[in-house]
């Protein structure tokens, strides 16, 4: 029985450390894009497209992954996502020209997109619903992580050695991930199954990828409004259409009736608005510590550490807390706890003393973890097994989108303040970064609308009964 559970953590730390990887990858870049655009003798704006090629093809391909991993086996998608995932990225570092690195990112989103959903799946599947508290623990860091080191990372070894080794450092972790696969995931059972829901990815992969090309779009300067939003309402209609046809096709691409279930509804819809808000601080934190304050890009990114520090110290505590309370009390009150941090965020100046930014930081961090852990290990608590890859594609889906809106209602909500103090979006002072937070904190209230409406008992299948109860 030890070994079992040995094996299982080793898998949970195998497929977090993958999801690192892929998230990592979407943000890494950001601070090292004028280091590439150099190179490649472009406009460092152009680069933007690299992260949005990347984030797109994420997203598209998501869909596809449960159905690859029952009809092939998860191991065998598993491992051929590491091998496209870590060629690609070779590939990536190889590029001379934006064409090149476009197609290359492209490439490495396809890998990702296969990587995280199965690896997660394979965690799902095999973990007991009383360990489920743990699996989650270890597999939501990830998430909370990678938004924050990236920026920091990528413009530190840009600076440093060459922005190639953000590409190249992922060769030999993923050549590790690949070795360790082989003894850790087990093939699983294969479908029968033959069908292919051609016309579901199809309709599915052209909804998410114009909705989020149009998020993307929206966040740019170089692209108009008028394009971004038809983008974003084309996508819409074609998700429409989507939605109708899985719910009437004989055999989906995936199915939506993990929806109907309680406890995974409110991590979709009020997760989402959750993980929108927390995911707007690595776009305005930065900003605001740099135009508001003056403070250099390194100075900027060493604070946002502190949210990281936050996250990784929580933890160890996260399981004991909602074992002790039960997911409704601390999904609702450190909900609060979260909206509070950002309106402490508001009331940063020039003057206030760096340690009183770090300590508000830390303990929003932390807040954040157990509220982004809470979240996701509800969303299973209750979902029967049939229906365990379905509920994990929609998931996926919904998180990746919720990256790239975040960054948008990030970039949307300093739009507005600015225009509602009269000044330039292109020039925020500190009184835009403080209004924008206050937008922050309040989408952060609206989604613990969903978990009042919780009953007291939701999600009490995974936690201990003595301890909960």
């Amino acid at each position: 029985m030890r070994l079992t559970l040995t094996r299982r953590t080793a898998t949970s730390l195998l497929v977090a450390g993958t999801m690192f990887m892929e998230i990592l990858d979407s943000t890494v870049i950001t601070t090292a894009l004028p280091a590439i655009a150099k190179d490649f003798n472009t406009a460092a704006a152009h680069l933007s497209l690299g992260v949005s090629a990347y984030l797109v093809a994420l997203t598209m391909f998501i869909p596809v992954s449960g159905w690859a991993a029952d009809r092939y086996g998860s191991r065998r998608i598993f491992s051929l996502a590491l091998v496209i995932f870590t060629l690609a990225s070779a590939l990536c570092a190889l590029c001379s020209n934006l064409t090149e690195f476009t197609f290359a990112r492209v490439l490495q989103g396809l890998g990702g997109a296969m990587m995280v959903p199965v690896g997660r799946l394979v965690v799902l599947r095999d973990t007991p619903k009383q360990q489920l508290v743990r699996a989650i623990a270890i597999l939501t860091w990830p998430a909370l992580a990678a938004p924050l080191i990236g920026p920091v990372l990528g413009g530190w070894i840009a600076s440093h050695w060459s922005w190639h080794w953000i590409f190249i450092l992922n060769v030999p972790l993923g050549v590790i991930a690949l070795i360790a696969t082989q003894y850790l995931i087990p093939i699983g059972e294969q479908s029968t199954q033959d069908h292919f829901d051609l016309r579901g990815f199809l309709l599915s992969a052209s909804g998410f990828g114009l909705f989020m090309a149009g998020i993307e779009a929206s966040s740019r300067e170089d692209i108009t409004l008028t394009l971004a939003l038809s983008l974003l309402v084309v996508g819409l209609v074609i998700l429409a259409i989507t939605t109708r046809h899985l719910l009437t096709a004989y055999n989906p691409l995936f199915n939506l009736k993990p929806l109907a279930v309680e406890t995974f509804r409110l991590s979709v819809f009020g997760g989402s608005l959750f993980r929108i808000a927390i995911s707007t601080a690595p776009f305005l934190l930065p900003l605001m510590f740099q135009l508001g304050f003056g403070f250099s890009p390194v100075e900027a990114g060493a604070l946002l550490l502190w949210l990281f520090a936050g996250n990784f110290c929580m933890k160890p505590a996260t399981t004991w807390i909602m074992n002790r309370f039960g997911f409704k009390r601390v999904l609702v009150t450190n909900g609060l706890c979260v909206a509070l941090g950002f309106a402490a965020m508001t009331q940063f100046t020039s003057d206030t003393p760096v340690w009183a930014i770090i300590i508000v930081l830390f303990i929003s961090g932390m807040c954040r973890s157990l509220q982004f852990t809470a979240m996701n290990t509800i969303s299973y608590s209750d979902m029967p097994k049939r229906y365990m890859r379905d509920a994990n594609t929609l998931q996926a889906v919904f998180i990746q989108m919720n990256i790239g809106v975040g960054i948008a209602v990030g970039a949307l909500a300093l739009a507005i303040a600015c225009w509602v103090h009269g000044g330039s979006s292109t020039q925020p002072e500190l009184g835009d970064f403080q209004l924008s937070l206050w937008f922050v904190s309040v989408l952060a209230l609206l989604a613990m609308f969903d978990s009042i409406l919780l009953p007291k008992d939701a999600g009490f299948s995974v936690l201990k009964s003595k301890q909960a109860t």
